[in-house]
């Protein structure tokens, strides 16, 4: 009888042995997550695609050993919205006050950190995660480390992580002339043809490109040091921007130069390298992404979709038919009205030809009121810059007028631009009859997929955006 239950206790400890041990594989066999993510950094700005100036070797270098996209959109083109919109997988605009800047957390929206976490996942992050806001103390991207390095010391030992590196990087302000004196050329810029050409902005954008180099550094010296440890093989690792450059017609605006991001995914173990990816999707993408590829179900209320078949697939080009579009929209970026704390409403529909935008409030200024603003400067939606100042400045001369309307001028309810001729999106073309087709199919479309997804601007109450708290700094007293 000893013997017996001897034998008994012997197997349950070899089995209670073997299912730790198998729980321990599994826990290992679960990718590790590296979301690195730039403060104001957008498309093209990477020699990736093609930019001659700014030097990318690290983003490059996760394009060359997996997939590189050429169509990355953010849900909105203003920091706090744009990082919650990416931490729980949906559009800002059903996230109620999440969809401002400046703003709380909203009750009862989960993040994919959250989930991971609860999965067992080692969860942290490193300087600009979630905001600028409040999320009262629930880490929703995960608790603060000084560095990658000290949440790699404090992770137990075989449990998989995921880690949000975020910098302030390239956010203003710029060191003058920082970008000149490292060695870039003024004569090497190519200035978008929205501006005008000249040697201050040139100046303005090497400085950006400064901080865009100083950030790919950074990134890179993480890919060592995960390297080094052993762990980069089974590591997911995106890199990609909040929001487009923090100049006029780009950050808080749903041109290009605004909404669309570069994106970079690889991962050593289960991705194929070396392919260019040119359907359309959006950083809404990435929280059924890491979810699934962790084993887990989307959170309740996704709107973004699993990029994983798409990155696992090894296909090149247009890899899913229906990711043909995308949406793109904005809130209240900063208080930048005169008169009321309200933002400038509005929803973009982008395709491999169109962009078409609707403006929900076109009596309202998009980069801030020319005259003072409830927060007191004027043009407020734009970031102050030697490039704002100088086409303020030049505003009266006629050579100029054209540059001051585009940055900073009121628009119509309706703009459509025509990407094949246009691909700066300069010239709307919403009221020519030639496009009076495409201008309805594409409105009809953008509204089917606003009230699908359930926007307070299309199914009523969407002026609620313009009361929830503003948790910036006041720069005059608000009675």
């Amino acid at each position: 009888m000893l013997r017996f239950r001897s034998l008994t206790i012997s197997l349950t400890v070899f089995l209670i042995l073997g299912f730790l041990a198998s729980l321990s594989r599994a826990q290992s066999d679960r990718p590790n997550i590296l979301f690195a993510i730039a403060d104001d950094w957008g498309w093209p700005h990477t020699s990736a695609y093609g930019d001659s100036v700014v030097k990318t070797p690290t983003f490059d270098s996760i394009a060359t050993n997996g997939v590189l996209f050429t169509n990355a959109f953010v849900s909105s083109p203003s920091c706090t919205p744009s990082r919650n919109a990416i931490l729980t997988g949906q559009y800002h605009w059903r996230l109620k006050e999440g969809g401002n800047l400046w703003s709380n957390y909203p009750e009862g929206f989960p993040t994919y950190a959250q989930a991971l976490k609860e999965a067992g996942y080692f969860v942290g992050s490193y300087r600009k995660a979630f905001g600028p806001g409040s999320d009262h103390g629930k880490e929703v991207a995960g608790k603060k480390f000084q560095g990658l390095d000290q949440f790699l010391k404090e992770r137990p030992k075989d449990q998989p992580f995921c880690f949000w590196f975020g910098t302030s990087d390239p956010h203003r302000s710029y060191k003058w002339q920082s970008g000149l004196r490292s060695g870039m050329k003024l004569e090497d810029v190519e200035v978008p043809p929205f501006y005008p050409d000249s040697e201050t902005i040139r100046t303005d954008i090497l400085d950006y490109y400064y901080e865009v180099q100083r950030f790919d550094r950074q990134v890179g010296e993480a890919l060592s040091l995960l390297e080094e440890k052993g762990e980069l093989e089974n590591t997911i690792v995106v890199m990609t921007g909040d929001h487009g450059w923090p100049f006029p017609r780009g950050k808080s605006n749903l041109y290009d130069y605004g909404a669309r991001v570069p994106l970079a995914v690889k991962w050593h173990k289960s991705i194929p390298e070396n392919r260019v990816v040119s359907d359309f999707v959006s950083t809404t993408d990435l929280a059924p992404t890491f979810l699934e590829a962790a084993g887990l179900r989307a959170l309740k209320g996704t709107t973004g979709r699993s990029l994983l078949s798409m990155l696992k697939s090894g296909k090149q080009g247009r890899v899913e038919t229906d990711r043909d579009f995308v949406l793109t929209g904005k809130e209240r970026h900063t208080l930048a009205q005169m008169d009321h704390p309200g933002g400038t409403p509005m929803r973009a529909i982008r395709t491999d030809d169109f962009l078409y935008i609707h403006n929900f409030k076109p009596e309202r200024w998009p980069a801030g009121h020319p005259d003072g603003s409830y927060n007191g400067p004027i043009f407020m939606d734009i970031d102050t810059s030697p490039t704002k100042s100088y086409i303020i400045d030049n505003k009266d001369d006629p050579d100029m007028e054209i540059y001051y309307q585009l940055s900073c001028g009121l628009r119509p309810a309706d703009e459509l631009y025509d990407i094949r001729l246009d691909p700066y999106q300069i010239h709307n073309v919403a009221g020519r009859p030639e496009y009076a087709d495409t201008m309805k199919r594409l409105k009809s479309q953008l509204f089917k997929e606003l009230k699908k997804s359930e926007d307070p601007r299309v199914l009523g109450g969407g002026d609620a955006f313009d009361s929830y708290e503003y948790l910036g700094r006041l720069k005059r007293q608000v009675e």
